[in-house]
């Protein structure tokens, strides 16, 4: 079969990239070796904020009384639990399938690899192959999860994601090596479900790349909870020869310490899926474990597109669609069916979200990121505690901060812990992508009562204008 453009890898960038190609007017196919909708769909994004929700909903059942309702005998069913995020991840990949029709795009299923210049070799489960041609690729093959040589993940006793997302039975106790988003986010799910969960994390705080308060805030909520966390220390080794894990962790001062749980969770990163697709055959430049790409997703070989978490970028979902959809759109201006070159993405400009609770967003500088690259800054904090939605909500927890250009009023930084945070964050992506600066934020009239309205009182915080604090 003969292709304009073939994607291989149905996830957040590898599925939009497809429809947007369809949209161009191209013959399109997407290769797949799992399941439509790639790990974010499947077994990252979706799954997890699923698990997340019952969590919380739990969570609210255990504190009814502090709304006034009386609920007794609440109980976590831990597999239905489970079961209801599965069902969830299967609709929507349900409903990847429903898009790839609408769009008339042929589904592949089989491991995708470039064999040639627009020649790919799909191989399929039961051991056949088959070749297809395609004058464009976009590889959009994702990431795994990250395994450290003294943590060797054997999907018992020391685990991943994956098997977190899908645990037969609930452990009684947890050590989660990582503090990032996917760490943090399996903290607040096991826990709040009722197993002792501690947190390890090699960096002197949690959630690492926020900006310090977000981390501080995170790690004084978690303590509340009941989540120990230790940081600045790392897991040495790990005995699982027991009826459990018996993990030896270094910590700073060089001291050790053996911590027993049921389980390990392996929460470390992860590395790009870049081997066994045909990089070398087809001489595509990688560097330190990423594709090397332009400004357009375009590889060292010019009809070669690759996007997502294989490429340099965030590796973050909607980074992903971004790229996804730009590498498609500058495929159609190449072939003069798209009318201008697409627009090269800011990354500075991503949001992050983290889904615990509380729940973490962020957009632009952290505070010391802005100091380190010159700016003279003005900063505004406003507690959520002096907002009436927080209160009448009942999550008072964490805070709005923002970071300006003191010069011109540029909007640097906007970093956000508390109830529904990642809903907010679009607001300063926006204001930012339009260069908006903190008067236009001070006359926007945010609407009472919302926690929405915590950025203006933020803003007005930075410049000594606070009316709520």
């Amino acid at each position: 079969m003969i292709y304009d453009v073939v994607v291989i890898g149905s996830g957040p960038g590898g599925y939009p990239a497809a429809i947007r190609a369809s949209q161009l007017g191209f013959k399109v196919a997407i290769v797949e070796k799992e399941s439509l909708g790639g790990i974010c769909l499947n077994w990252g994004c979706i799954p997890t904020k699923a698990l997340l929700k019952s969590a919380q909903v739990y969570e609210y059942a255990k504190h009814s009384s502090d709304y006034g309702i009386s609920i007794s005998g609440a109980q976590a069913n831990f597999g239905e639990v489970i079961k209801r995020s599965r069902g969830v991840a299967d609709k929507m990949s349900k409903g990847v399938q429903f898009l790839m029709r609408k769009n008339k795009i042929d589904v592949i299923m089989g491991y995708g690899k470039v064999k040639g210049k627009g020649i790919i070799e799909v191989s399929a489960s039961d051991g056949s192959a088959q070749t297809i041609q395609s004058k464009y690729i976009i590889l959009a093959t994702g990431g795994r999860a990250r395994q450290l040589p003294n943590l060797p993940i054997d999907g018992k006793k020391v685990i991943g994601y994956r098997e977190a997302m899908v645990l037969p039975q609930q452990p009684k106790s947890m050590i989660i090596v990582g503090s990032g988003a996917i760490g943090v986010e399996f903290a607040y799910v096991y826990n709040s479900l009722g197993t002792k969960v501690t947190i390890v994390e090699f960096l002197p705080r949690v959630v690492p790349v926020e900006d310090e308060d977000i981390s501080k805030e995170l790690e004084k909520q978690y303590k509340k909870q009941g989540i120990e966390i230790l940081t600045n220390a790392s897991v040495e080794s790990v005995d699982t020869t027991g009826s459990g894990v018996k993990a030896l962790v270094k910590k700073q001062d060089g001291s050790t310490v053996t911590i027993e749980a049921e389980i390990v969770l392996s929460a470390v990163g992860v590395v790009a899926n870049i081997e066994n697709i045909g990089l070398e055959e087809a001489a595509i430049k990688t560097e330190k474990g990423k594709i090397v790409v332009d400004k357009y997703q375009q590889t060292s070989v010019a009809t070669i597109y690759a996007i997502g978490d294989c490429t340099p970028g965030q590796a973050l979902a909607h980074v992903a669609a971004k790229e996804g959809i730009n590498a498609a759109e500058h495929i159609g201006y190449n072939e003069k069916k798209y009318h201008h070159l697409p627009e090269a993405i800011d990354y500075n400009n991503i949001p992050g979200c983290t889904y615990c609770t509380p729940e973490i967003s962020s957009v632009g500088y952290t505070e010391k990121a802005a100091k380190e690259a010159g700016y003279e800054i003005k900063v505004g904090k406003f507690p959520f505690m002096a907002s009436g939605k927080a209160s009448a909500s009942g999550a008072t927890e964490g805070f709005v901060k923002v970071i300006f250009d003191a010069k011109y009023g540029e909007f640097l930084g906007c970093h956000m812990i508390g109830n529904n945070v990642t809903e907010m964050i679009a607001e300063a992506v926006v204001a930012r992508k339009l260069e908006t600066t903190a008067h236009e934020i001070l006359n926007a009239i945010h609407p009472h009562p919302t926690m929405s309205e915590g950025l203006k009182e933020a803003t007005a915080a930075a410049y000594g204008e606070a009316i709520d604090i």
